[in-house]
């Protein structure tokens, strides 16, 4: 079982980012938003591969679902205040 903080210390460790920020209370969901320059031109499944790959072995596994919201930073920067952050 993991806490969110742990999962976003991982997603931190193994992605470069400029934001993460993962909820969840049950140790094997979670929810998050991740950005990172990286994500310049990737489509979205590509995004969402490159979290999942810093977490390795641990998706699928520990955990069972992350919900993912992902965003460049220039993205990022035009949606967070439509979703309040």
């Amino acid at each position: 079982m993991f806490d969110a903080n742990e999962v976003k210390r991982l997603i931190e460790q193994g992605l470069p980012c400029e934001f993460v920020a993962i909820e969840g209370d049950d140790g094997v969901h979670f929810t998050g938003i991740v950005v990172s320059k990286q994500f310049q031109g990737q489509l979205k499944v590509r995004q969402h591969q490159a979290v999942y790959a810093a977490l390795g072995k641990l998706m699928g596994n520990e955990i069972h679902a992350l919900q993912l919201q992902t965003y460049t930073p220039e993205k990022w920067a035009e949606v967070r205040t439509e979703l309040g952050l």
